[in-house]
């Protein structure tokens, strides 16, 4: 009896996505129209953004850092023996772990079954961050680097003959694609060699500072990402200290001077930069960066975010904290779900090029677990490319958006958000005391009635 071809395709679509999946890699010419990237996934938590991850279809996905969450937190003590905050702490607050219970988590993060459905379907490349490092906020200085990277490249299956096995760091660079609709992307390392924080030193150290080059000024592409995993663009901690810090190129303000002087002076077309690590999503922008506007897609975490750091009845209180705090960087679109246009549950990046319509059109994105868009921007390929009239504009710039930096803005903004943190508690207080001397005012005349009588 003769099968139909319709009772063939429920067999013959695994096949099929299996060839489709390993297309990049047998063909690096092939188009690339979908990619997606996260940050920020714990092992040990579920991880339902996969299913959204996957139904975007990306042809590959790019993990920008905190893959797995491979050091350990002691718990918050104030006082005793292993005191972990304040001037009289004697332990650290994180310590690493062991080889072997590292290994441990990455195979728990890559036996999660939606991973796993991705892996088959994409080509799954990226770097990494504190935390799958192997100690948060730690440099150069963690001992335990050397280590850590062979198991970072062993959870990304990276290829043995691979430069990265050998060299110091986990920096690297893939091209994607024909001529005229290449997609280059380049995958920086912000731990291996930087320097301690508020130093000012050096963030990719000098070896990588020169491949970095090499590669801006090396063969074409009409679009570049470069994976950094911290932020570019935004400086947050500029508008929410002393409240809180997050790590930042901007908290190494020569480091990220040069990039963008190495940018401009390369002038490569289509530089867009994607990031992670701060537990929300946004999409922010620098027109002062280069001849054309530099735009930083932050999508974090996949499985941490800061709305569910709290108890949900706190969670609006977290969204009017992000509306406001100051901010002269973030892209503010009527495609934002929330006011702040950020988003602070877990989420995903998506970029899609439209290499038919002409011109090319890319649209950057950022999604949540269901798959639906949180915010987003599009706009032409042609508007990445350096511009005499954007040059010019630069130049000129007084204060304005998107080129203002937040350490520019006026103190009163610059404080906005802790003056009313602590101003809000001040006044607390008082209504407090003045409430207490009101009660302990009518209690005494309420006794001295009563003894009268």
């Amino acid at each position: 009896m003769a099968t139909s071809p319709r009772a063939l395709a429920p067999l013959l679509l695994p096949l099929l996505v299996f060839i489709l999946s390993r297309s990049l890699r047998a063909d690096p010419e092939a188009v690339v129209s979908r990619i997606a990237f996260g940050s920020c996934a714990n092992q040990s938590a579920p991880q339902p953004v996969w299913e959204a991850v996957v139904g975007f279809d990306p042809q590959v996905f790019i993990w920008l850092g905190d893959n797995v969450y491979g050091d350990n937190k002691r718990p918050f003590r104030l006082f005793g023996r292993e005191s972990t905050v304040g001037p009289w702490k004697n332990v650290p607050q994180f310590y690493p772990s062991p080889e072997e219970e590292l290994r441990r988590r990455y195979e728990m993060a890559k036996a999660k079954p939606g991973y796993a459905k991705l892996r088959e379907r994409a080509l799954v490349i990226g770097t990494w961050d504190d935390h799958d490092y192997g100690l948060n906020d730690a440099g150069k200085e963690f001992i335990g680097k050397v280590l850590s990277q062979k198991l970072l490249l062993d959870f990304l299956d990276e290829a043995k003959d691979s430069s990265r096995w050998k060299q110091a760091g986990v920096y690297t660079s893939y091209m994607f694609g024909p001529e005229g609709k290449r997609v280059k992307v380049i995958l920086l390392d912000t731990r291996y060699h930087r320097d301690p924080l508020l130093s000012d030193g050096t963030i990719l150290g000098d070896p990588q500072w020169q491949w970095l080059e090499r590669e801006l000024h090396g063969p074409q592409s009409e679009i570049t990402i470069i994976g950094s995993s911290i932020q570019v663009i935004s400086n947050l901690s500029a508008t929410t200290r002393p409240l809180f810090y997050v790590e930042s190129w901007a908290r190494f303000p020569r480091e990220r001077e040069r990039l963008f002087r190495l940018i401009d002076s390369s002038k490569r077309n289509g530089v867009i930069f994607i990031s992670g690590d701060v537990h929300f999503g946004e999409i922010s922008r620098f027109d002062c960066g280069a001849q054309y506007p530099l735009y930083d897609i932050t999508s974090s975490g996949l499985t941490q975010s800061v709305e569910n750091s709290v108890p949900a009845v706190f969670q609006p209180l977290m969204r009017l904290v992000a509306v406001l705090t100051p901010t002269t960087m973030r892209v503010f679109s009527p495609n934002c779900h929330y006011k702040s246009c950020t988003c602070g549950q877990p989420n995903f990046g998506a970029i899609e090029i439209d290499w038919n319509a002409v011109p090319p059109q890319i649209k950057l994105e950022l999604r949540d677990v269901q798959g639906n868009s949180v915010g987003s921007v599009e706009f032409p390929v042609s508007d990445l490319e350096p511009s005499n009239a954007h040059a010019i504009r630069k130049e000129g710039h007084l204060f304005q958006r998107h080129c203002t930096l937040e350490t520019e803005l006026p103190w009163l903004v610059r404080h906005r958000l802790a003056l009313l943190l602590f101003g809000t508690i001040a006044v607390s207080v008082i209504a407090v005391v003045l409430l207490g001397i009101a009660c302990l005012s009518a209690s005494s005349m309420f006794t001295k009635k009563f003894k009268m009588e």
